[in-house]
């Protein structure tokens, strides 16, 4: 799972940057204030994936499970059934 992750992060970050990548040499002074919006919103949509994957790729979060009961495991036994050693697995509770 994380390193599924990894890739489709690694897969989004190529898309965006080819799609954000200028297509001409353009060193004109943009209009309503520069460069100012457009490079906030890249900055804040930049952290907003990271904050995602990040806490997608993080510790999973297990639950405190209660039961009420025996505490039962399953457990690998070896056994011979006539024609060679097997294994078979068994409910244990104690």
């Amino acid at each position: 799972m994380k390193k599924t992750l990894i890739a489709l992060a690694a897969v989004g970050t190529i898309g965006i940057a080819t799609v954000a990548a200028p297509t001409d040499a353009n060193a004109q002074w943009r209009r309503h204030g520069g460069w100012g919006a457009p490079v906030a919103a890249g900055v804040l949509g930049g952290l907003a994936a990271g904050a995602i994957i990040g806490s997608a790729a993080g510790a999973p979060y297990y639950a405190p499970a209660y039961a009420y009961g025996p505490a039962c495991t399953i457990r690998r036994e070896r056994f011979w059934d006539g024609w060679g050693w097997r294994i078979r697995h068994v409910r244990v509770c104690y």
